[in-house]
Protein backbone atom coordinates (compact mmCIF):
# COMPACT_ATOMS: atom_id res chain seq x y z
CA UNK A 1 0.00 0.00 0.00
CA UNK A 2 1.59 3.45 -1.29
CA UNK A 3 0.41 6.52 0.91
CA UNK A 4 -1.67 8.12 -1.17
CA UNK A 5 -3.38 11.11 1.13
CA UNK A 6 -1.31 13.82 2.63
CA UNK A 7 -1.65 14.94 6.64
CA UNK A 8 -4.82 16.92 6.09
CA UNK A 9 -6.34 14.06 4.82
CA UNK A 10 -4.49 11.49 7.46
CA UNK A 11 -6.11 14.09 9.84
CA UNK A 12 -9.72 13.76 8.61
CA UNK A 13 -9.89 10.27 8.36
CA UNK A 14 -8.28 9.87 12.19
CA UNK A 15 -11.01 12.38 13.73
CA UNK A 16 -13.92 10.35 11.45
CA UNK A 17 -12.42 7.48 12.60
CA UNK A 18 -12.33 8.01 16.35
CA UNK A 19 -16.33 10.02 15.76
CA UNK A 20 -18.00 6.55 14.37
CA UNK A 21 -16.06 4.65 16.53
CA UNK A 22 -17.23 7.00 19.73
CA UNK A 23 -20.90 6.19 18.00
CA UNK A 24 -20.72 2.58 17.77
CA UNK A 25 -19.52 2.70 21.14
CA UNK A 26 -22.84 4.24 22.41
CA UNK A 27 -25.10 2.35 20.72
CA UNK A 28 -23.83 -0.98 21.54
CA UNK A 29 -23.67 0.33 25.70
CA UNK A 30 -27.25 1.35 25.09
CA UNK A 31 -28.17 -1.89 23.65
CA UNK A 32 -26.03 -4.01 26.37
CA UNK A 33 -27.99 -1.66 29.17
CA UNK A 34 -31.66 -2.15 27.44
CA UNK A 35 -32.33 0.95 26.44
CA UNK A 36 -32.41 0.05 23.20
CA UNK A 37 -34.63 -3.16 21.40
CA UNK A 38 -33.84 -6.00 19.41
CA UNK A 39 -30.71 -7.19 17.23
CA UNK A 40 -29.80 -4.50 15.08
CA UNK A 41 -28.27 -2.43 17.15
CA UNK A 42 -25.73 -4.94 17.62
CA UNK A 43 -25.57 -5.29 13.86
CA UNK A 44 -25.69 -1.18 13.33
CA UNK A 45 -23.07 -0.83 16.46
CA UNK A 46 -20.90 -3.65 14.95
CA UNK A 47 -20.44 -2.31 11.16
CA UNK A 48 -20.46 0.91 12.44
CA UNK A 49 -16.82 0.14 15.05
CA UNK A 50 -15.54 -2.09 12.19
CA UNK A 51 -16.06 1.31 9.90
CA UNK A 52 -14.15 3.32 12.47
CA UNK A 53 -11.68 1.00 12.91
CA UNK A 54 -10.69 0.59 9.25
CA UNK A 55 -10.64 4.86 9.18
CA UNK A 56 -8.45 5.20 11.96
CA UNK A 57 -6.64 2.30 9.98
CA UNK A 58 -6.18 4.44 6.52
CA UNK A 59 -5.19 7.12 8.79
CA UNK A 60 -2.11 5.24 10.69
CA UNK A 61 -1.19 3.78 7.16
CA UNK A 62 -2.05 7.10 5.01
CA UNK A 63 -3.91 5.20 2.75
CA UNK A 64 -6.94 5.88 1.74
CA UNK A 65 -8.99 3.09 -0.38
CA UNK A 66 -11.67 5.49 -2.20
CA UNK A 67 -7.87 7.45 -3.80
CA UNK A 68 -6.91 3.63 -4.76
CA UNK A 69 -10.19 2.76 -6.50
CA UNK A 70 -9.21 6.04 -8.63
CA UNK A 71 -11.66 8.42 -7.07
CA UNK A 72 -10.69 11.95 -6.71
CA UNK A 73 -10.97 13.56 -2.97
CA UNK A 74 -11.24 17.11 -1.75
CA UNK A 75 -9.01 15.89 1.34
Amino acid sequence: MQCNIDARGKKVRLLSGIIVSLIAAVLLALRAVGVLEGTWPWVVGGLLAALGAFQVFEARAGWCIVRAMGFKTRV
